[in-house]
């Protein structure tokens, strides 16, 4: 924590951004907190799909519909969770997380138990009505607090987060870290429960002046042993983990601290000029950079093709190369990984064929 607290010294003392590094900064966050958050319970938009989508409004390609429509929403509730943190007269209130999880889920759906017996409603910004549990590796059944503790415990965690808070005791990661383990263990959603932990966790740091924070999904794996780690050491009783203490909650803190502790890392080399670009994702679009008068990236490149296919389908590869100004081989890249992708198809052979958009 000490080496966090020097670090977030000297990221104060550079502030205010420059308007053009803070538009990067924020840009890209966006881009990387969206996709992580999302692909971590199960979206399937690639990271080029959901650049395509957040920075041009595309939806092409063969993921669905809803998981085009949730990585939209969840963006509009990053989005209300900046303005909302950025109040600092505003308490943070069980209203607001009400108000988060019916924006990043957007509407009433159906869903299927996991049996597959019977079908159940999902009301948005609704506590559950129904018990919700997870099973561990390990075969077992992980319970999570009943609707009827539901009102209760959360009003609990709203009254100490706030309380705790004004005392100023705890650092911004431990704050964060115990809110989002002890939330967790309420779950007191029917859905977006992992989601709208992320976005507090954020909520929280950037309300203390903190850079945010992306959990990448290539690092799912020990995000959830560290949350396994914390349930270990709470035990199975919801209750008791939803007041789970701070050595309880040591894992969890000790994950998000190195993960807080590299961000300011990597921002104030950014700010510094030592690194270009500050990037929390792999990029599943990365198919190189051509040089040409000016570099662009895929997703850029990628919109451009797109528009000369939807304008003239049966474009071919050698016009697209002279339309772009890149060589023949780049413009094959980008075929092949956008046909891979599902986003293009090629009907018909090279002469007498056309492209179809998906």
């Amino acid at each position: 924590m000490n080496t966090i607290e020097k670090l977030h010294k000297e990221w104060l003392a550079c502030q205010p951004l420059t308007s053009e590094l803070k538009q990067q900064m924020d840009q890209q966050f966006m881009l990387d907190f969206n996709y992580n958050s999302n692909h971590i319970e199960g979206n399937t938009l690639t990271y080029g799909q959901t650049k395509l989508l957040l920075l041009f409004g595309d939806t092409v390609g063969n993921a669905s519909m809803q998981d085009y429509e949730e990585m939209k929403a969840h963006n509009v509730g990053l989005e209300l969770m900046k303005i909302t943190a950025l109040d600092k007269n505003r308490k943070l209130s069980e209203t607001f997380i009400r108000e988060l999880n019916k924006v990043i889920l957007v509407r009433d759906f159906w869903k299927t138990s996991r049996d597959g017996d019977f079908r159940y409603q999902i009301k948005v910004g609704v506590y559950k009505t129904r018990p919700n549990s997870v099973i561990t590796p390990t075969g077992e059944i992980f319970q999570y607090a009943l609707p009827e503790e539901t009102s209760a415990l959360m009003y609990d965690l709203l009254e100490w987060y706030n309380e705790e808070e004004e005392k100023g005791i705890l650092s911004p990661i431990e704050l964060a870290s115990l809110f989002h383990y002890r939330y967790i263990r309420i779950h007191p959603f029917e859905d977006g429960n992992g989601r709208i932990a992320r976005l507090i966790v954020n909520y929280i740091l950037l309300r203390h002046d903190y850079p945010m924070i992306v959990v990448r999904t290539d690092d799912r794996k020990n995000y959830l042993n560290a949350l396994n780690q914390c349930d270990v050491l709470s035990g199975k009783t919801p209750s008791v983990g939803a007041h789970a203490t701070y050595n309880q909650t040591k894992p969890l803190i000790d994950y998000l601290a190195d993960i807080t502790e590299k961000k300011l890392t990597a921002v104030l080399q950014l700010m510094k000029g030592e690194i270009k670009e500050l990037v929390e994702s792999i990029d599943d679009t990365a198919i190189g950079m051509e040089k040409s008068g000016q570099k662009k990236s895929g997703q850029k490149r990628w919109s451009e093709i797109l528009e000369l296919l939807k304008s003239n389908p049966s474009i071919s590869r050698k016009e697209l190369s002279e339309k772009l100004k890149i060589n023949p081989s780049a413009i094959q890249k980008h075929i092949q990984k956008l046909k891979s992708e599902g986003i293009i198809k090629r009907i018909g052979g090279d002469r007498g064929g056309y492209w179809e958009v998906n």
